[in-house]
């Protein structure tokens, strides 16, 4: 076994897994594993900068992290930084914050590299077992952009395009700063055509309807399989490899796109940091599911994160 630390900094959260990792075996041991919302990619999309506040919230969270880090010894750590600080003209002012607090530069990676991290993060307890028809399309929605990857034992292809639960939220749900409560149907039709144009770039790369298994990964996915099974907290257990059919996504969007802040904030599951911009995740996913006829999405809790902790043992 080796111990390791592999933080994974996206555009809504950043988080962290302190794992006992044996290669040889594909085991990897939970020692903590846990996630901050802290909006890194608050503006970028308008701005093309991180935000000052934006940067103060990652790196306290960074400094919360370097002490669970130290107190479990772990031997490597790995740093990944996503979609908002890829596109962020200051990225430096980032890179120096995380070098000081956590001792290593933090690898600003292509969508590429983070198609393949999430590919081997949510398939490799998957290879074991025959239940699951291949290929796998592994959809990843994060904050700022979604990962679309196509395999069996491993890559066959992958492409990273922009459409993140916080980038849709805050390109087409704003008004004068303020998140519509509920969006107009002005507003949904305009995201919707967003994402539909950017499945349809996805497809020059990627052949989304080759998949015969649909694997969701991270916030926006587990967010709706938590609420279908409507459970009384966020339950990992209960989410990792659930099924949520194409209907019943479909219901759990359109509610939460007609919902207001505080219908959706009272949903005992739902991260507070998750409420202004789950309407946007759910929409993304559903679109997928339409697009390529999926009648069901397998949830995974491992992803990204689990990928880079491998790459490190």
């Amino acid at each position: 076994m080796t111990r390791v630390a592999a933080v994974d900094c996206g555009t809504n959260s950043i988080r962290l897994l302190v794992a006992d990792a044996d290669p040889s075996s594909g085991e990897l041991v939970d020692l903590d594993r846990r996630m901050t919302i802290v909006r890194l990619g608050q503006g970028v999309d308008r701005t093309g900068r991180l935000a000052p506040e934006a940067l103060q919230r990652t790196f306290a969270a960074c400094r919360e992290y370097a002490g669970i880090i130290k107190e479990h010894g772990a031997e490597r750590l790995r740093f990944v930084a996503t979609s908002a600080s890829r596109d962020a003209e200051n990225r430096d002012e980032f890179v120096r914050g995380v070098l000081d607090i956590l001792g290593v530069e933090p690898e600003v990676i292509t969508g590429d590299q983070e198609a393949a991290f999430s590919f081997t993060g949510a398939t490799k307890e998957l290879a074991g077992g025959d239940h699951l028809p291949r290929p796998y399309l592994v959809v990843d929605i994060g904050g700022g952009s979604t990962e679309f990857v196509v395999g069996d034992d491993g890559v066959r292809a992958a492409r990273s395009v922009d459409i993140g639960c916080v980038r849709m939220t805050e390109r087409h749900l704003v008004r004068d700063g303020v998140v519509s409560d509920p969006p107009s149907a002005e507003q949904i039709a305009a995201m919707r055509a967003d994402i539909e144009a950017a499945l349809d770039l996805a497809e020059q790369t990627v052949p989304l309807r080759e998949a015969r298994t649909l694997v969701g990964l991270a916030g926006s996915v587990t967010t709706v399989s938590a609420i279908a099974q409507d459970l009384p907290e966020y339950d990992s257990e209960a989410i990792h490899h659930s099924r949520v059919s194409h209907d019943r996504v479909r219901e759990i969007t359109e509610w939460l796109l007609r919902s207001t802040h505080a219908e959706r904030a009272a949903v005992p599951s739902m991260h507070p940091g998750r409420v202004d911009v789950i309407g946007a995740g759910a929409l993304v996913l559903l679109s997928i599911m339409e697009r390529i006829g999926a009648r069901e999405v397998v949830v995974s809790e491992h992803d990204i994160l689990d990928g880079i902790a491998w790459s490190v043992a």
